[in-house]
């Protein structure tokens, strides 16, 4: 997990290097928006972070070693909790729970185990608590484990005070539930397509009335 800030876009395009949009989320109330990309035969997985004003502006760009696939803007604190994960073709279900610091650009890995979990979904219930939906560790003798996994919430008084690596399996333990896994590639594309086209509306009225 590499992450570098990006106060101005380097193409006229802030969203060219994410690649093929997979996952956006917004936080209309900061007027932010995090959206995740991938791009064909490339194990490089991008999430990038924008201030859209009059215009999408990167802020961040965070590079994932796994597909991400769900990702929560904390309620009040300047943080982005970001899912990712795969199975791995012959038993493991591995992946990330990151912490994204939106300040700083810092971002943290915090699950304990070398493997990780694969996340499927997060939810900010209040300020202290996360809810994670997690595939199974793997998929041995487990007829389900593609279909089901687990949900746990994980409390902590101060998520900013957060260390790497601080997860362990007791506090991702829960209970089994139905773990769809939806394609978001769709909406994620349209999202991206409304803010490409408020961006390209708002250049034109602008050269229109000189000030472009």
């Amino acid at each position: 997990m590499t992450s570098s800030p990006a106060d101005r876009d380097r193409s006229d395009d802030p969203f060219a290097e994410l690649g093929d949009p997979v996952l956006a989320v917004a936080d209309k109330r900061r007027g932010l928006v995090a959206v995740a990309g991938a791009h064909e035969y490339d194990e490089v997985n991008t999430v990038g972070v924008f201030h859209v004003t009059d215009r999408a502006r990167r802020r961040l760009l965070v590079h994932s070693q796994h597909p991400v696939n769900a990702m929560a803007f904390h309620p009040t604190l300047r943080l982005l909790a970001m899912g990712s994960g795969e199975y791995d073709g012959g038993y493991h279900f591995e992946g990330e729970l990151l912490l994204l610091h939106l300040e700083t650009g810092t971002a943290l890995s915090l699950i304990e185990h070398h493997l990780g979990r694969q996340v499927l979904g997060l939810e900010w219930l209040n300020d202290q608590d996360l809810r994670v939906l997690m595939a199974p560790p793997d998929d041995w003798k487990d007829g389900q484990a593609h279909e089901e996994g687990h949900i746990a919430v994980v409390r902590r008084a101060d998520w900013t005070a957060v260390e790497a690596k601080s997860l362990t399996g007791r506090d991702l333990a829960g209970p089994r539930v139905p773990a769809p896994r939806p394609d978001q590639r769709e909406a994620a594309r349209q999202a991206v397509a409304r803010l490409t086209a408020t961006r390209t509306r708002r250049h034109h009225t602008s050269r229109a009335h000189g000030t472009g």
